[in-house]
């Protein structure tokens, strides 16, 4: 009898360790819209580990949406944005209506992997956040069948590896001067009724504005441009040496299994930037259009309890917290 209740207690724990290496936030009962969004964190610079959190519990509690978000963690659940090669729940893609994307320099094991091409093999749509033009870089295994996913792959079948696939863009340059010029958002428009602009006006970060190749891909529906900033506040004027570049777009991407995935890109997005209520919104017209739904006039953005994300930087993330930490109190 004693070694039976071991064992149930043994398999208690590692359910509870298992059910905890990623979170998911529940609509409210009565809310639910039938759409799942799988959001994946990993980036050392930009902290997406806290904005994801926050964007899943707003799109879930005011919104409807039921959401799970994946950390870049090491064995014991302890969230590290530095690890590069473990991101437990990537199964779990296979049931998503809409993933958002915020990876950088990643190289997944093979059978992870197989998850996130899978998805896009789908058909499904994707939100490509900040970094993720440059999510995967393979220098572990380099045979890998999926090594050409990597951003600096430059073979005909996928130039630019992930980014160059489905946005048209891999890592370029800083266009803005980093840490010291910040973006504002400028609307296009040729496009200001589209539905994912829904009462967003005011977009501003800290964050940089990114530069894109002269090959910018001419099929991409430019949504936002990037404005360069003089400094790092909202009211301060816009450089005038540099141009403007697209912040955010629509491009849909064929794959190889001949569906078609739409793919929503926005350079902009670090925590940071995410104090930007318009941001905000935007991101949740995006996830309402992406998934087929029709996008509220002026969607709630207000955050879920305190919102205060840290300042961008490598090695400036929060240590010691567990994904757990993450789960609605």
């Amino acid at each position: 009898m004693r070694s039976l209740v071991c064992a149930f207690a043994c398999l208690a724990a590692t359910l509870a360790v298992h059910a905890q290496a990623w979170v998911t936030y529940e609509p409210p009962a009565g809310r639910a819209n039938g759409k799942h969004i799988v959001m994946l964190s990993g980036d050392e610079e930009y902290r997406s580990e806290e904005s994801l959190p926050q964007m899943g519990k707003i799109l879930s509690q005011r919104h409807g949406f039921k959401c799970t978000v994946l950390f870049s963690q090491e064995a014991d659940t302890t969230i590290n944005p530095n690890n590069q090669t473990n991101i437990p729940g990537m199964h779990l893609l296979g049931g998503a209506d809409l993933v958002i994307n915020q990876l950088r320099f990643r190289e997944l094991p093979d059978a992870d992997m197989k998850h996130f091409v899978d998805y896009l093999d789908a058909g499904k749509p994707m939100m490509v956040v900040r970094t993720a033009t440059h999510a995967f870089a393979y220098s572990r295994n380099k045979t890998s069948p999926y090594a050409k996913y990597s951003w600096d792959y430059k073979g005909a079948d996928a130039r630019g590896g992930f980014g160059g696939l489905t946005v048209g863009e891999t890592w370029t340059f800083h266009h803005g001067d980093h840490g010291k010029e910040a973006t504002r958002g400028l609307v296009e428009g040729r496009h200001r009724d589209h539905p994912i602009l829904k009462g967003v006006r005011d977009v501003f970060g800290p964050s940089d504005v990114y530069g894109v190749n002269a090959d910018f891909p001419a099929d991409a529906i430019v949504l936002m441009q990037g404005l360069t900033l003089t400094g790092m506040n909202p009211t301060d004027p816009p450089q005038l040496k540099k141009a403007l570049m697209p912040l955010v777009w629509l491009r849909d991407y064929r794959a190889p299994s001949g569906k078609t995935s739409r793919i929503l890109c926005t350079t902009i997005g670090a925590a940071a930037d995410l104090a930007s209520e318009d941001l905000r919104r935007l991101f949740i017209n995006a996830a309402y259009d992406l998934t087929g739904q029709k996008v509220p006039d002026n969607a709630d953005a207000t955050p879920i309890g305190e919102f205060k994300p840290s300042m961008f930087g490598f090695g400036s993330y929060k240590k010691g917290v567990k994904v757990a930490d993450h789960m609605m109190r």
